[in-house]
C-alpha cells in the first residue's frame, strides 16, 4: 500500500469516527427537496396534534396559547376553531400574521409555521373543516354562535427532526427552512 493510499485510508477512518461521511471534503451534503420537508412538516404536526398559536397583541407583545388545530395533509391551510369572544380574534382581526408551534415530544421534533390568518364565515366550509374531536368545546357541530373559523395559509414552515435526517444547523441551531413563497428551502 502506497503512502498516499494509507493518508486516504487514514483520513476516511477519522472522518467515519467523527460521524462525517467518507466523501471528498469539498462535497456538501444535499438540502433536502421542499417535498420532503412538506412531507415531514405534516407528520410532525399530525403527531403533534395541539400546537402553540402565537399572536400579536394590542400592545406588541406576543400572546401564546395551546390550540388544537385541523391540519390536513393535501391541503396548504391549517384551521384553527376559536369562541368569537376571544381575544385572539381581535388579534388577528388587528394583525394577521400568525405563528403556530408543533412539538413532537416522543420523536424529539418539531415544526414552526409562520403564516397569515383569516376568518372564515361561509356556512358551508366552516361546515367542512368540522373536526368531531371538538364537539365538547362547540356547541351544533360548528353550527353555533360559539364557533368561528380560522385559516391559517403558511408562507414558512422550520422543521427540525433528527430522525427523518432534517437537523439544525450545527453552529447555529438554525432548523431547516421552507420558504412556501418562493418554493425552495433556505440556509
Amino acid at each position: 500500500m502506497t503512502q498516499t493510499m494509507m493518508m486516504r485510508t487514514a483520513l476516511n477512518v477519522l472522518l467515519l469516527f467523527a460521524g462525517l461521511a467518507a466523501t471528498p471534503l469539498a462535497q456538501a451534503p444535499q438540502p433536502p427537496s421542499p417535498d420532503t420537508i412538506r412531507a415531514a412538516a405534516f407528520d410532525i404536526m399530525s403527531a403533534a396534534r395541539y400546537c402553540t398559536m402565537i399572536t400579536v397583541g394590542p400592545d406588541g407583545q406576543p400572546q401564546g396559547r395551546i390550540v388544537d388545530p385541523l391540519v390536513i395533509r393535501d391541503e396548504t391551510s391549517i384551521w384553527i376553531a376559536t369562541n368569537p369572544l376571544a381575544r385572539k380574534v381581535k388579534e388577528i382581526d388587528h394583525n394577521p400574521r400568525v405563528t403556530l408551534v408543533f412539538f413532537n415530544q416522543p420523536g424529539n421534533e418539531y415544526v414552526t409555521v409562520l403564516g397569515r390568518a383569516r376568518v372564515v364565515t361561509a356556512a358551508a366550509e366552516r361546515g367542512k373543516r368540522w373536526k368531531p374531536e371538538w364537539a365538547a368545546i362547540y356547541k351544533d357541530q360548528g353550527r353555533g354562535p360559539d364557533f368561528l373559523l380560522f385559516e391559517l395559509r403558511p408562507f414558512r414552515l422550520e422543521v427540525s427532526s433528527v430522525g427523518r435526517g432534517l437537523v439544525n444547523d450545527p453552529k447555529t441551531w438554525r432548523p431547516i427552512i421552507l420558504d412556501i413563497r418562493s418554493g425552495g428551502p433556505r440556509s
